[in-house]
């Protein structure tokens, strides 16, 4: 089942997750993002990014990526 705007994902259906939006691997690579942080190497990992500022959601990392590295 798609919905709408959640970029291919889905939310979890069984508890104790329900409603929660699949996050995004962390072995997905900066390049293979629909939009690629600037702030990381195209190689980066999104594990590590997520390592480096704190965040889990790829939003949430490119938002304090901004911060950390103007």
């Amino acid at each position: 089942m798609k919905e709408p705007g959640l970029d291919n994902r889905h939310r979890d259906k069984n508890p104790p997750k329900a409603g929660e939006i699949q996050q995004k691997r962390g072995d997905t690579f900066n390049k293979n993002l629909p939009k690629p942080i600037t702030e990381f190497s195209p190689n980066a990992k999104l594990a590590t990014m997520r390592a480096e500022t704190g965040k889990t959601s790829v939003e949430a990392v490119r938002r304090a990526a901004k911060r950390l590295r103007p």
